[in-house]
C-alpha cells in the first residue's frame, strides 16, 4: 500500500505542484524556488539544534543578504500563502485518489457486510436489528474549519479535476486559488457557520446517503420505496442551535438557520424533480410531474400557500407517480424515481435535525429569574428558602408549576433566549416536521435536576393540551467527575413518575452525550477514553435494569486529544455491556472536510461507522475472545489511574498556564475569524484560568506548538509504573486481544508522529519553562517508545500504512510554516515593548501561519 500511496498521491503531487511555479502572479516565481530551499534549511538546522530564529536568519544571510527587514517579512509571509495552498493541492490530489489507497468494498464496507450475511438467519438478524438502529452525524460549528465557501468549492472542483488527469483545468482551478483568499477578515456569525457547513450536506451528504442506502438495499434484495426503516441514516447540526458558550446565538439565529436547512434541503428537490420531468415524459405521469414542480417552486420562492405543506404529501404524490410507472410503462427510469422516494424519506423537509445546547448553569439563572418573578406575584414562594430544598422537592416544585412564560418579563438575556429557544423549537416541528428539531442537549449535567429543569421549562413552553412533549431531553456528562456520577444522575431520572412517563411518550428511548474534551482536558487522554467507557458500562446496566433503550451520543472531536481517530474501530470494540443501539458523533473541523469531504470519502467513511455499530450485536459470538475480563478491566482502571496521576503532576505545575498563554499560539485563536465562539470563558481582561480554557484552541495550541500533549501525556509513565510492577506481558497481552486497547494506542500514535519538539526545543534556554518542557518532552520519548514495544511496531502506525505516509508528507510541506511561527514566537518574545510595528507584524505572522498548520493535519483541533 506504501508504493501505491506513492504513485497515486506522492507523485501526482509533486507534478501538478509544480504548476505553481507557472502562476502569472508577481513574485511567485521567487517564493517557489526559494520554498525547497527554506525546508532543507529547516531539516537540516533542526538536526542540528538550531533555534527557529536561527534557521530562519541563516536562511536570509545565505540566499537573500541584501534583502531589507521588510522584504523578508514579505517573503515570509508569501511563503505561507504558497504552503497553504500547497496543503489545498495535497488534500484534492489525496482525495482524488482514495479509491487507490482504500479498499472501497473491504472490511467494513456494506458489501463486506452483506457478504458475511450468509444465512436466512443472519439476515433475519440483521433485519431485526435495523428496527432500532441508526447512524447520525452531528456537524459541529467549532473553529477549526476556516475555509470559506468559495474556496470550499475551488477545493471540490480541483479534487475532480485531479480525478481526471485534467490539466488544463487543475491549472485554472490553481489560478482561482492563487486570487482567493482564505481567511475572513471579519468573525464570522453563526448563520455564517451554518452556510458554510451547509455547503456539505447539499454538496456531499445529500448524496452519499442515499448511494450507501441504495446499496445496502440491493443487497438485501429489497425496494426503496417501501424500504422500512429510513431512520437507519440521520444528520444532525449544531450550527444555530449550540448557543453553550456562545452569546451570539439566539433564537431569530436558530429559526433563521432551520430555515436555510429546510431550503437547501427544497431546492436539492427541486433539481431532482426537474431532472425527472426530463424523463417522465409519459402520460399519466408527465403531468404530474409537473404539478411537483411547480408546487416545490412555490414552496421554495413562494406563495407558500400553494406549496407544500409536508413532506408526507410529496411522498403520497410519488407514491401515485410510482404506481403509474409501474402499472402503464412497464417501469421505465424507476430507479431514479425510487432514489428520490429515499431521500424524502431520509430527510423529510430538514434535512438535519437541529439540535439546540445550553449549560446547565444558565438554566438554573434562568429559574433563579422565573422563581423571584414569582415570588413577587405569589409571596408564598420563597427563593431563598426553595435554595435550600433537597434536589427532589426542586423538581417536584418546577413541575407542579403551569404558569405563562414570556420572554418580555425578564431583563436577563440568557433567561429571554432560553425562553425564546425553547418556542423556536416548536415554531421549526411545525414547519419542518417534528425531527427538525427534537434534542435539547444540557451541557454540565451534574445532577437529575440540571435535566428536569429543561422538562420543566418545556412543559409550561411547547406541550401539547394533553402534556405531551416531542422533546427529547439529552444530558451531557464530560468531566471525570460527571462521568462517575453519571449512572447515578439518571438513575434518579428514571425514578421520576413524570419523567418516566414522557420517556413512554418517547418510545422508552434515552440518548445521553458523553464528551472527550473536557474529559481530556480534565483527567488526560487515558483517564478520558477508560472513564467514558466505565461510564457507558454503567449507563448501559441502569438503563437496562429500568427497561430504557440508551443512545450513547459521542461529543468526538478531529483530533485523539479530543476523541477523535480511528472511530470505526472504536465502536467496533465496544462490548455487550455497552448498548449498541446506535452511532452518534458529533464531527467537526478538518474532520468534516477530510473525512466527508467528498462523496466518495462521506460514503467510506459512513458506510464503516454503519457495519461498525452492527459488529457487536451481529458478529458477538465471534469476538468472544476480545471482550474485556475483570481483570482486563482492572488492569485498564490500573493504567488509567497512573496516566491520570502523570497528567495531573503536568497540569498543576506552576508553568502550566503561563506557558499556554505566552509561548503557544494560544491567544491568537481569537484573532482568526474562524469561528463565532469566544476562546476563553470568563471576562475580557482577567487573567487566564485553567478552568476558563475552552478544549478546542487548548487542543490545537498543542498542535501548533507540535507537542501534542493532549493526546499522549501520561500514556508512557501509566505503561512504565506497571512494568516496574512486573505487569509488561499483561499488557502485551491486553495489545492483543483488545481492539479498544489498540484503539487507544493507534490513536495515540497519531499525536506522536504529528508532534515535532525540535521545533520548540529552543525554550529550553529559558530558565523558567526548562523542567516544564523536559517533563513533556521526556514523557513523549518515553510514550512513544513504550507504544512501539508494546505493540511491536519498528515505527508508528506502522499498522497503517496510508495514515502513515500521509502525515509524513504533511509535515515535510508545513514544516517552513511551523518555523516561520515559532521564528515569530521567538522573536516576539525577545522584541522590546516599544517596537510596536514589529510586534504587531510578528503576531500577524504567528496568526497567518496558524492555517495552514491547522489543515495540514486535518484534524489538529
Amino acid at each position: 500500500m506504501a508504493n501505491v500511496f506513492q504513485d497515486a498521491v506522492v507523485t501526482k503531487y509533486n507534478i501538478f505542484n509544480s504548476l505553481f511555479l507557472s502562476l502569472p502572479y508577481r513574485g511567485v516565481f521567487q517564493t517557489g524556488s526559494l520554498l525547497p530551499l527554506l525546508t532543507q534549511k529547516c531539516e537540516e538546522g533542526f538536526q542540528e539544534n538550531k533555534s527557529p530564529r536561527q534557521i530562519i536568519e541563516h536562511f536570509f544571510n545565505e540566499y537573500l543578504e541584501e534583502a531589507t527587514p521588510k522584504q523578508r517579512m514579505d517573503l515570509l509571509f508569501a511563503f505561507i500563502q504558497y504552503i497553504e495552498r500547497q496543503v489545498v493541492l495535497f488534500d484534492s490530489v489525496e482525495d482524488a485518489s482514495f479509491d487507490l489507497t482504500h479498499e472501497m468494498e473491504g472490511k467494513g464496507s456494506v458489501k463486506f457486510l452483506a457478504d458475511r450475511l450468509d444465512s436466512d438467519a443472519m439476515r433475519r438478524k440483521m433485519l431485526e436489528k435495523l428496527q432500532d438502529f441508526s447512524v447520525r452525524i452531528v456537524l459541529t460549528a467549532h473553529p477549526t474549519q476556516f475555509y470559506p465557501g468559495k474556496v470550499l468549492g475551488i477545493i471540490h472542483d480541483l479534487e475532480k479535476s485531479i480525478r481526471e488527469n485534467d490539466f488544463k483545468a487543475v491549472n485554472e482551478l490553481i489560478l482561482q486559488l492563487g486570487k482567493t483568499a482564505f481567511i475572513n477578515h471579519t468573525k464570522p456569525t453563526p448563520y455564517d457557520e451554518a452556510v458554510s457547513l451547509s455547503w456539505f450536506l447539499e454538496n456531499v451528504f445529500y448524496e452519499a446517503v442515499p448511494t450507501i442506502l441504495k446499496k445496502l438495499i440491493d443487497s438485501l434484495g429489497m425496494s426503496a420505496h417501501d424500504w422500512p426503516y429510513p431512520d437507519v441514516f440521520r444528520l444532525g447540526f449544531w450550527p444555530g442551535g449550540d448557543r453553550d458558550g456562545n452569546p451570539f446565538v439566539n433564537a431569530d439565529i436558530t429559526l433563521k438557520v432551520a430555515a436555510k436547512l429546510r431550503d437547501s434541503l427544497l431546492r436539492g428537490y427541486y433539481r431532482d424533480i426537474r431532472n425527472l420531468k426530463r424523463r417522465l415524459t409519459f402520460k399519466g405521469v408527465e403531468d404530474t410531474i409537473s404539478m411537483m414542480e411547480r408546487k416545490m417552486n412555490s414552496s421554495i420562492f413562494g406563495p407558500e400557500e400553494e406549496g407544500y405543506k409536508s413532506a408526507d404529501e410529496l411522498m403520497s404524490e410519488l407514491q401515485q407517480t410510482r404506481q403509474v410507472l409501474v402499472e402503464k410503462h412497464q417501469g421505465l427510469f424507476l430507479d431514479a424515481l425510487d432514489t428520490f422516494i429515499l431521500k424524502v424519506k431520509l430527510f423529510g423537509f430538514f434535512f438535519a435535525s437541529l439540535d439546540v445546547r445550553q449549560d446547565s448553569r444558565k438554566h438554573t439563572k434562568a429559574w433563579e429569574d422565573i422563581l423571584k418573578r414569582l415570588e413577587s406575584k405569589i409571596p408564598l414562594m420563597r427563593y431563598h428558602e426553595y435554595q435550600d430544598w433537597d434536589e427532589n422537592r426542586k423538581i417536584d416544585l418546577l413541575l407542579s408549576l403551569n404558569i405563562p412564560l414570556r420572554d418580555e418579563d425578564y431583563e436577563d438575556a440568557t433567561t429571554k433566549d432560553i425562553i425564546s429557544s425553547m418556542r423556536a423549537i416548536k415554531t421549526i416541528q411545525e414547519r419542518n416536521g417534528v425531527p427538525g428539531a427534537h434534542r435539547y442537549v444540557i451541557s454540565n449535567s451534574q445532577k437529575a435536576l440540571d435535566v428536569m429543569g429543561v422538562v420543566a421549562l418545556a412543559k409550561n413552553l411547547i406541550a401539547d393540551a394533553e402534556g405531551y412533549l416531542t422533546l427529547d431531553v439529552v444530558p451531557l456528562f464530560e468531566t471525570v467527575d460527571d462521568l462517575a456520577n453519571s449512572a447515578d444522575v439518571m438513575r434518579t431520572l428514571y425514578g421520576n413518575d413524570y419523567y418516566r412517563a414522557h420517556l413512554s411518550r418517547r418510545g422508552n428511548h434515552q440518548t445521553i452525550m458523553v464528551g472527550f474534551s473536557d474529559g481530556t482536558k480534565d483527567g488526560g487522554y487515558l483517564r478520558a477514553n477508560w472513564s467514558i467507557y466505565e461510564a457507558k458500562e454503567e449507563l448501559t446496566k441502569v438503563s437496562r435494569e429500568f427497561g430504557i433503550k440508551v443512545t450513547f451520543f459521542d461529543g468526538r472531536g478531529g483530533p485523539p486529544g479530543r476523541g477523535g481517530g480511528n472511530n470505526q474501530n472504536f465502536y467496533a470494540s465496544l462490548g455487550k455491556d455497552i448498548e449498541d443501539k446506535e452511532v452518534q458523533l458529533t464531527v467537526q473541523g478538518q474532520t468534516i472536510s477530510s473525512n466527508y469531504g467528498t462523496v466518495q470519502t462521506a460514503v467510506y467513511n459512513l458506510e464503516r461507522l454503519f457495519s461498525a455499530g452492527l459488529e457487536n450485536s451481529l458478529f458477538r459470538k465471534s469476538h468472544k475472545d476480545e471482550q474485556l475480563t475483570d481483570a482486563d478491566k482492572a488492569l485498564m482502571e490500573e493504567l488509567a489511574e497512573a496516566a491520570y496521576q502523570s497528567y495531573l503532576d503536568l497540569k498543576n505545575h506552576p508553568a502550566f498556564v503561563k506557558y499556554l498563554d505566552t509561548k503557544t499560539p494560544l491567544r491568537f485563536y481569537g484573532q482568526t475569524n474562524i469561528g463565532s465562539r469566544p476562546t476563553k470563558r470568563g471576562k475580557d481582561g482577567e487573567g487566564l484560568k485553567f478552568e476558563d480554557l475552552r478544549a478546542i484552541p487548548f487542543v490545537g495550541s498543542w498542535a501548533q506548538m507540535k507537542q501534542n500533549v493532549p493526546g499522549f501525556y501520561g500514556f508512557g509513565s501509566a505503561i512504565e509504573q506497571l512494568a516496574n510492577e512486573g505487569k509488561l506481558d499483561d499488557i502485551k497481552k491486553l495489545y492483543k486481544k483488545s481492539l479498544f486497547f489498540r484503539t487507544l494506542i493507534e490513536n495515540s500514535m497519531q499525536s506522536l508522529s504529528k508532534a515535532f519538539f525540535p521545533a520548540t526545543e529552543y525554550l529550553r534556554d529559558e530558565e523558567e519553562y526548562r523542567e516544564f518542557y523536559d517533563k513533556m518532552h521526556e514523557e513523549f520519548k518515553r510514550t512513544d517508545r513504550l507504544l512501539l514495544e508494546i505493540s511491536g511496531q519498528k515505527e508508528l502506525l506502522d499498522s497503517n500504512v496510508v495514515t502513515k505516509e500521509s502525515i509524513k508528507i504533511r509535515e515535510r510541506i508545513v514544516l517552513p510554516l511551523i518555523t516561520i511561527q515559532q521564528y515569530a514566537l521567538q522573536m516576539l518574545s525577545e522584541a522590546p515593548g516599544n517596537r510596536s510595528m514589529e510586534v504587531e507584524t510578528l503576531n500577524k505572522l504567528i496568526m497567518r501561519a496558524m492555517f495552514g498548520i491547522i489543515n495540514a493535519a486535518r484534524n489538529s483541533a
